[in-house]
């Protein structure tokens, strides 16, 4: 599974070995969602359905104004297990592409955290791996969060309503949110 650096601060571009088209990047630097999906559909006739989630850096949490987000991880193992998920989708949904960017380090309010482009024949296939894949990277995605507020830095606990979103896709058929 090849890595290679793509900027000077060793952040990692990771391109799988999956059977269908797969980005997966950690990144510092701001991403284009829009190019993003459009370089999974061009050239494609296959692809009826693409599907992007841009998670967004909140102004607020709680009612109280956020100064920012810092969101660290264990480089390679994220990677990796980010990888292992989209197999996972892939094994469940008959999809033809995916990208996973996820930034790290100091974002600020209004700016991008995370992208998740899923492509398939149909948009059902297309909704629910979406959905399977930002359930995981909420709950189980090898990430640190710290918010920062007036009142201090504090590290973002995981949320039950999280966990409980990602249990839907343990065993049996896998469900979409209703």
């Amino acid at each position: 599974m090849p890595l290679a650096r793509i900027s000077p601060d060793c952040d990692l571009h990771y391109i799988s070995r999956m059977p269908v088209p797969t980005t997966i990047r950690i990144q510092r630097e701001p991403f284009d969602a829009a190019a993003e999906a459009a370089r999974l559909t061009r050239g494609r006739t296959d692809v009826g359905a693409v599907v992007t989630f841009t998670g967004i850096c909140r102004g607020d949490e709680a009612g109280e104004p956020i100064a920012a987000l810092t969101l660290e991880h264990y480089p390679g193992m994220a990677e990796a297990e980010i990888e292992r998920h989209v197999a996972q989708a892939c094994a469940r949904w008959p999809l033809l592409g995916v990208t996973v960017i996820h930034r790290h380090g100091r974002i600020v309010p209004g700016e991008d955290i995370v992208l998740v482009v899923t492509t398939s024949s149909h948009r059902e296939a297309a909704f629910a791996a979406a959905e399977f894949l930002m359930d995981y990277l909420k709950t189980r995605a090898p990430f640190w969060k710290q918010v920062e507020k007036a009142s201090g830095a504090t590290w973002v606990a995981a949320k039950d309503s999280d966990d409980a979103a990602a249990e839907r896709w343990s065993g049996g058929r896998p469900q979409a949110a209703e």
